[in-house]
């Protein structure tokens, strides 16, 4: 089937294709009548702006861009980039814009994607994810002056707005409940060292730690993989003095950890307790539950995506705190065995 052109919604109207264009653009150049009759023909051709050919010219793309530097095998099997893409997509589609998704292998091709795109006008403006310490991409994207919306703590974003929630304050309400139930060897099976949210919830818990007087707690860096998590909970478990409680920094890690927590004969919670952070359904189909810290991500991931739309409009957009993420308590976590399990069984 042919698509509409202006052209058809001249030859239809017996207008020039100027007028035409003048109409659909809310430009000056045609009367009000002509414009109502020229629009209604469009709408009766199903007519559509050609998004590409706008872009070309100056105008809206109406589209954003997003890149993420993880492995494409990542996003497959981690529930949060779905469900905050699930929210960046309904708060565009609203608006009839559409997202636009490049992963990438490094942060010198990520910054390769934005000046390609800056240059052939291919998306509006952009959503950045996953903040690094000293984020090189910051001044690239003040510097482009492409619109930008930040997914992370407004202290890495520079001059751009951050969307954020406080993981300070969810680290603390965990360390709080394992100290309550009793725990006093605690490990935190931490993501991605270079990334700031690491820091920050890293520094929380050391803090959270220190402040309830646990005197034995680990931070043990992975990379937010099951087989990452089940080599570092495999070293954990087998140590010579073994924690009580392990926090993952995703649902995956926390499900692999069950899983080698099991293989080596222990049991959850009366052996080893655990917890995930970003609950998702993979944090209750496994037995038993986990304990996770939980937040409503399609909404973080809309609530980006509509100030980023505002400040495409030209509207001044601030930083926003969103909800704080809090903790679900489920059969994973519980008081300490006072006997001390069995050496874990070879494998």
């Amino acid at each position: 089937m042919k698509r509409p052109t202006i052209a058809d919604i001249a030859r239809r109207a017996g207008v020039s294709k100027v007028a035409v264009s003048y109409a659909l653009n809310g430009q000056a150049g045609v009367s009000e009548a002509t414009r109502r009759r020229i629009r209604a023909i469009a709408d009766e051709l199903g007519w559509s702006p050609n998004t590409a050919a706008r872009a070309l010219s100056g105008a809206s793309a109406y589209a954003v861009g997003l890149v993420v530097c993880r492995p494409a095998r990542i996003l497959g099997v981690e529930p949060f980039f779905m469900q905050l893409i699930s929210g960046f997509e309904t708060a565009l589609s609203a608006r009839s814009y559409g997202l636009t998704l490049q992963v990438v292998a490094s942060l010198e091709a990520e910054i390769e994607v934005y000046h390609r795109w800056w240059a052939e006008r291919r998306v509006d403006g952009v959503i950045l994810v996953d903040l690094r310490v000293d984020d090189p991409r910051v001044p690239v994207l003040e510097h482009l002056g492409l619109p930008a919306i930040v997914i992370g703590n407004p202290r890495g974003a520079g001059r751009m707005a951050g969307v954020w929630s406080d993981d300070a304050a969810a680290l603390v309400e965990v360390v709080d409940h394992l100290v309550g139930l009793g725990h006093t060897r605690i490990a935190r099976v931490t993501g991605l060292p270079e990334l700031l949210h690491t820091r920050i919830r890293d520094e929380a818990f050391t803090a959270a730690c220190s402040s309830a007087g646990v005197s034995d707690f680990r931070l043990v860096a992975a990379d937010y993989t099951g087989e990452s998590s089940a080599s570092v909970t495999r070293a954990l478990l087998s140590s010579a003095a073994p924690p009580t409680a392990l926090v993952y920094d995703n649902d995956v890690m926390a499900v692999a950890g069950l899983g080698v927590a099991q293989e080596l004969g222990l049991s959850v919670p009366r052996d080893v307790s655990l917890v995930a952070w970003d609950d998702s359904p993979l944090c209750r189909l496994v037995h038993p539950a986990l304990t996770a810290i939980s937040r409503d991500i399609p909404a973080y991931g809309a609530h980006a995506a509509q100030r980023l739309l505002a400040a495409i409009g030209g509207e001044p957009v601030s930083d926003f705190q969103d909800t704080t993420p809090h903790l679900v308590v489920r059969g994973s976590t519980a008081a300490p065995s006072p006997h001390p399990p069995p050496p874990p069984r070879p494998l």
